[in-house]
């Protein structure tokens, strides 16, 4: 016998009519999204909304001089050098989403409006698509493969996870990431956003300082906002993260001995292993390997400004449509949205994209990013990697 207390997947008291319906609590922080880490870009704007340039577009970077000195001792002759000239390369994203509903819905339920319910979470709805546009754009860039640009995944990743005896986050953890980043510019780096168990972890080794203020009774209360190494911090469950299997010795606390078939006590299957392996040897399942399962987190750190952002917008970005026939009459939401996110210092090649929009998926693929550079294949130049205030650890539950 159907559920008579449900219609189109409303909740309602056929006994008791009335308004009854709150609308649910956004369960995503979206910190990222909102922060100073992104920066209004209105080259960017105009450049994609041009006749020209509507979907995909090149700006020109003037590089800076160089070159050693010559001796000036009325015998050397005095050579000139010429700027590189860099470019930048961005692509504009669509996304579009619709919602219906139906008239009976509101009939039984004694007038509830469900399409005012839904007007109201627009807002955040988009605010959690463009962060996983964002988290998309940087798995992309983190996952570039080419010789000059491989070079700077490498230096803007610190991994702990792997490490045997030091795999949680720590308090020298920040400082070496930052400084293997970007050097003697790593100042530039101000913001770090990283998963609550990450925070806790923190919390209980007394590294984070939450800042405090002074309400009118002269009383002194901590904020929500905490500081690492004098970087604000913000935590948020959006950020990355995974379970994975590590290197482990048959001693270690969980370890599970790697075979081919995985059906014994204490075992896991190689195909599954593989599936999510984040150690370092080339498995065999033979069973004289250990792996123990861990969580993996992901902790971006940021300069302000870091990602460049233009909200190019569409021609009807809202409208409504009314269809009286189908299912007795029924209303549709329909939204739409056109921005871009531009990495500071990377371009988007568009290599590997089917349409004139890429979807999440072509954004994660190292294939569509690069550094900047001066265009040519051939004695190709980039920009330099410390200029670039981007960087990701990696850590372990």
């Amino acid at each position: 016998m159907a559920d008579t207390r449900y219609f189109d997947s409303k909740l309602f008291n056929p006994e008791a009519f009335g308004s009854y319906i709150d609308t649910i609590p956004q369960t995503n922080k979206n910190e990222l999204i909102k922060s100073r880490v992104i920066v209004q870009n209105a080259r960017i704007k105009e450049l994609l909304s041009s006749q020209t340039g509507s979907f995909y577009g090149t700006i020109p970077i003037f590089g800076r001089i160089g070159g050693d000195a010559l001796n000036y001792d009325g015998q050397t002759t005095i050579t000139a050098d010429s700027t590189e000239t860099f470019e930048q390369s961005v692509i504009a994203l669509g996304r579009a989403k619709a919602w219906t509903e139906k008239d009976f819905s509101t009939d039984i339920t004694a007038g509830v409006d469900f399409m005012s319910e839904v007007a109201k979470q627009v807002a955040g709805y988009w605010d959690d698509v463009n962060t996983g546009i964002l988290l998309s754009v940087l798995k992309g860039i983190f996952s570039m493969t080419s010789a000059l640009d491989k070079d700077f995944v490498n230096k803007h990743t610190h991994n702990i996870a792997n490490d045997a005896t030091n795999y949680r986050i720590n308090a020298t953890t920040l400082n070496t990431a930052i400084q293997k980043a970007c050097g003697d510019k790593r100042t530039k780096f101000s913001l770090v956003f990283m998963h609550s168990a990450v925070a806790t972890n923190l919390e209980n080794l007394n590294l984070l300082e939450y800042l405090k203020y002074t309400d009118a009774n002269g009383i002194q209360r901590a904020l929500p906002l905490a500081t690492w190494n004098g970087k604000t911090v913000i935590v948020d469950d959006g950020m990355p993260w995974a379970e994975m299997y590590y290197d482990a010795t048959a001693e270690d606390a969980g370890a599970l001995k790697v075979t081919s078939a995985g059906s014994g006590s204490g075992e896991v299957k190689l195909e599954d292993v593989q599936a999510a392996y984040a150690g370092s040897k080339e498995l065999t399942g033979g069973g004289t390997e250990y792996v123990v399962k861990d969580t993996q987190y992901v902790t971006y750190v940021f300069g302000e400004g870091a990602i460049q952002y233009a909200d190019l917008g569409a021609k009807v970005p809202y409208e409504m449509s009314r269809d009286p026939k189908t299912n007795g009459g029924e209303d549709t939401l329909y939204s739409r949205e056109r921005l871009c996110f531009a990495p500071y210092g990377l371009s988007f090649t568009k290599k590997s994209v089917a349409t004139l929009s890429p979807t999440n998926a072509e954004l994660e693929n190292g294939a569509n990013w690069k550094l900047v550079d001066n265009g040519k294949t051939s004695g190709r130049k980039v920009i330099d990697h410390r200029e670039i205030a981007i960087a990701q650890i990696f850590s372990r539950g």
